[in-house]
């Protein structure tokens, strides 16, 4: 198996202790950063598993650094902010941001979700092999590739709307509680916060265009990705 390799980018250094000291027992490799432009000199030179990333930093702050990694990867950022509103959360997630920790966090919390994120980069080889492409009428996704294409137009999902989708597709016409679909796309217990989850249908949606009929709100219950056999 490959070496895990975490990135974590703060310009507190007790943090970056901490971060470290949970994560060497699990045996992953880890570079820290004091600021943004470090981070970015570290990202250019080596691959990485997961980045975690601190919003407020010197030299060049953490939306703007997720911006630039988000021009070449995809890989999974976690963001380390000490605010916590609605709308910071959703524009990050437009940036494609993977998760939120918000300070002060739990290191065993954040601990479990990097274990999440990294389970999901070591199998998602396996689980994304099963089709080449699948289609539904005009929309079509590519899994090797993780592309997704609207009426033969590509369209740009970030990470966790493109897993959203990609759980919903392989659960067809299943009724799903937003609680069900924090455990099984995010991997673990977001403490009530299922709003997360109405946020990313809502984007979802958007960037499928006519398509976004495919993707069906069960009132009080939750979300289904409803279709025919039109594969």
């Amino acid at each position: 198996m490959e070496k895990i390799k975490i990135l974590i980018v703060d310009d507190e250094q007790r943090i970056r202790e901490m971060i470290k000291e949970y994560t060497i027992r699990e045996g992953y490799e880890m570079d820290e950063a004091a600021d943004g432009a470090s981070a970015l000199d570290y990202f250019a030179e080596k691959d990485y598993t997961l980045i975690i990333l601190d919003v407020m930093m010197p030299k060049i702050d953490g939306w703007t650094v997720c911006r630039e990694i988000r021009k070449t990867s995809q890989v999974p950022i976690i963001m380390l902010t000490a605010r916590g509103e609605e709308y910071d959360k959703l524009f990050g997630f437009e940036l494609g941001v993977d998760d939120y920790m918000v300070k002060p966090f739990s290191p065993k919390e954040l601990l479990a979700r990097i274990k999440v994120i990294v389970r999901r980069h070591v199998n998602v080889g396996q689980n994304e092999a099963k089709l080449e492409s699948i289609s539904f009428e005009g929309l079509k996704i590519e899994f090797n590739a993780r592309n997704v294409y609207v009426d033969g137009s590509l369209v740009n999902l970030t990470p966790k709307n493109y897993e959203l989708l990609n759980f919903f597709i392989d659960n067809p016409n299943r009724v799903f509680s937003r609680e069900q679909l924090l455990n099984s796309v995010w991997g673990y217990d977001f403490y009530g916060e299922d709003r997360t989850v109405d946020t990313h249908v809502k984007m979802l949606r958007e960037s499928l265009g006519d398509y976004r009929k495919f993707i069906v709100t069960v009132w009080g219950t939750g979300y289904k990705f409803e279709t025919g056999d039109n594969r």
